[in-house]
């Protein structure tokens, strides 16, 4: 300040040296107005700045006060999401564990310790995985080789990869582990209780390889030794004998006693016949009354041995039985291959046996016989069939072989939603011939194409006549998935006859599938790429397996007649209902029962949860003229 006025003071003066005080006011004035100025912008910007700091504050608390309110958002989801954490691992039907890193339980659900018999104290957070695998030997929920599963268990886990692995516990179970490594350390397992799925497995399996009627051993486990049998014989000489057996008189009995007679029979003679053969061969059923053995010889078959076996087995055969209070007497006759000398692959041996079958029913029954090449009779009888199937196949004007309708209804509702076609061969001079006498020599001859192919198109023509909602089903022969061009074929009859695809239902029985043919199951996938329905027929007899429900997705299996038969009298068949119903199911599956004749029947076909049924008790297989698709069939015709 003094400096200011020191300067002030030498401005004012003259150049005599006087203080001019009027110039002196103004140097005043004007520093007093300068000194105002600056107050003013000083308490501008002061101003200023406290405006800034006030919206700085302000903004400050709204971000905290949004802060806050996501946190709280974010806290009330995680509480949220814990809780449907928390309701989906207490309701999940399957046990889950979760572990860290260094081996010690990080959470897991109710199911877990109650599938193991452990306490909530031996599952509670923090809990080692080896103290908890040791509580489930003590528990007895353990594999038998408890010390041995506690190692392992520990040495698995710690390799930190990926597996599966199926655990039978000592009282019983079969728990299935999925054990999955966390990206972190650690791992989630996740077990399930398989048990009752493995014993439906276990149940088809024995059936796709035994008679579910009697129990011995089908057609499939009979090949199978055979080829084993004809190794052997390639690799060191052994040969072996092939019987077959069909009951003389059986169809009387059936006729005159009723099937549950002719059921127990069946049985009755499977138990002598086992009973007459050693451990190293094999009897088995290959359907109806007729039964095949195999018996391995040696180096050097003697037809002296064989021919022993073979009264012991008539004999056997022959002794009356006791069914149920009804004294019964039937017979066998007898057919014989010997390898090598009959043959050198298991479809000859046992067409050569056949043919020998067919000589000794032919000489009166009661007898057996060796094949020979001279054999003809039965050949020359079905030469003459064949030429008169041919003539029928030339003969369109007046066509003799005619389709018969089969209705398949919704269990539910009894209302009609297929229609199975049958062809019917009506000979001008023998009459109705029945399918099964003509369609295994057209399958073998060939004219099985022709045949298939005609009765596709007239299939397909009358089920365009018919409401949408009603589906046709035709039979294919195995014959004619080796034919190339089926597809193109069924393609253009489709087109020709303006049906849907999606209204046509293919039926092929496990023969089709019987090596894994890989063309049968490329033209199976191109029948279902154009929309047509497959479907699998009689399954649970012949050659059924699940590996045929693997390798591929049927839309339909129709449960055999015989399991549907015996539904009321047999819990093992009610069971193998059941099994194959929830299989099907789970796999997406329609499943039809076949031969549904009484109401008791048909109400167990449905509480075991078949979907749709087929037999008399809705009609009778019938001329199109007499189909009535108007109303459900609840009547045998």
């Amino acid at each position: 300040m003094h400096k200011l006025l020191a300067r002030q003071l030498a401005k004012s003066k003259s150049g005599s040296g006087e203080l001019d005080l009027q110039v002196l006011m103004q140097l005043v004035s004007e520093a007093y107005e300068q000194s105002d100025n600056d107050r003013r912008r000083t308490d501008r910007s002061i101003s200023l700045m406290v405006d800034e700091l006030d919206q700085l504050n302000r903004g400050l608390d709204q971000l905290v006060q949004k802060r806050t309110a996501d946190l709280r958002e974010r806290e009330a989801e995680l509480r949220a999401q814990n809780l449907r954490f928390d309701a989906a691992l207490t309701n999940m039907g399957h046990a889950l564990c979760m572990f860290d890193q260094d081996e010690r339980l990080i959470v897991c659900n109710e199911r877990y310790s109650d599938m193991y018999g452990l306490t909530r104290e031996q599952t509670k957070p923090g809990t080692s995985l080896r103290t908890i695998l040791e509580a489930r030997v003590e528990a007895g929920s353990s594999p038998e080789n408890a010390k041995d599963y506690v190692q392992q268990r520990l040495q698995e886990v710690r390799n930190g990869k990926s597996y599966y692995t199926e655990n039978e516990l000592r009282d019983g179970r079969i728990v299935a582990v999925n054990h999955q490594p966390m990206q972190h350390g650690g791992w989630v397992a996740v077990h399930n209780d398989i048990t009752i799925q493995k014993q439906a497995e276990r149940q088809i399996n024995y059936m796709a390889r035994h008679d579910a009627l009697t129990g011995i051993a089908n057609r499939t486990v009979l090949v199978e030794r055979m080829e084993e049998a004809l190794a052997r014989l390639h690799n060191r000489g052994s040969g072996f004998a092939v019987f077959m057996l069909d009951l003389d008189l059986f169809k009387t009995v059936n006729d005159s006693l009723g099937h549950p007679v002719g059921d127990a029979l069946l049985k009755a003679v499977a138990r002598r016949l086992s009973g007459c053969i050693r451990d190293i061969d094999t009897v088995a059923r290959l359907g109806g009354d007729e039964f095949a053995i195999l018996t391995p010889l040696g180096g050097d078959p003697r037809e002296e041995t064989v021919g022993a076996t073979a009264k012991q087995l008539l004999d056997a055969v022959a002794t009356p039985y006791d069914v149920n209070g009804d004294q019964i007497d039937i017979g066998t006759s007898i057919g014989i291959a010997l390898a090598p000398e009959h043959g050198s692959d298991a479809g000859e041996l046992m067409k050569h046996a056949d043919l020998a079958l067919y000589k000794a029913k032919a000489e009166g029954r009661g007898a057996f016989r060796f094949f020979e090449d001279a054999m003809g009779v039965e050949a020359s009888a079905r030469r003459t069939l064949q030429m008169d199937l041919r003539a029928a196949l030339g003969d369109e004007e007046n066509d003799q072989l005619e389709l018969h309708y089969h209705p398949i209804v919704c269990i539910e509702t009894r209302e009609i939603i297929s229609c199975e076609a049958l062809v019917r061969w009506r000979h001008p001079e023998r009459g109705m011939i029945p399918p099964g006498d003509f369609i295994p020599l057209a399958e073998e001859t060939g004219l099985i194409n022709p045949i298939g192919e005609r009765v596709l198109r007239k299939a397909c023509r009358d089920a365009a006549t018919w409401p949408e909602h009603i589906k046709v089903s035709v039979n294919f022969s195995p014959v004619q998935f080796r034919k190339a061009g089926q597809i193109d074929m069924l393609r253009q009859v489709l087109a020709e006859c303006g049906l849907a695809p999606e209204r046509l239902e293919v039926e092929i029985t496990e023969s089709v599938l019987l090596h894994g043919n890989a063309d049968n199951i490329k033209t199976l996938r191109q029948l279902r790429d154009l929309g047509a329905a497959v479907v699998l027929d009689d399954f649970g007899t012949g050659y059924s397996s699940l590996s045929y429900l693997r390798i591929f997705p049927f839309d339909k299996i129709k449960i055999d007649r015989s399991f549907v038969h015996e539904l009321s009298g047999s819990p093992d068949s009610a069971a193998i209902v059941l099994a194959v119903a929830n299989l099907g199911r789970n796999l997406g599956m329609t499943t039809v029962a076949e031969g549904i004749e009484t109401e008791e029947q048909l109400a167990l076909a449905r509480t075991a949860g078949c979907t749709n049924g087929q037999g008399f008790l809705f009609g009778r297989p019938c001329v199109i003229s007499e189909l009535d698709l108007g109303r459900a069939r609840n009547k045998a015709a």
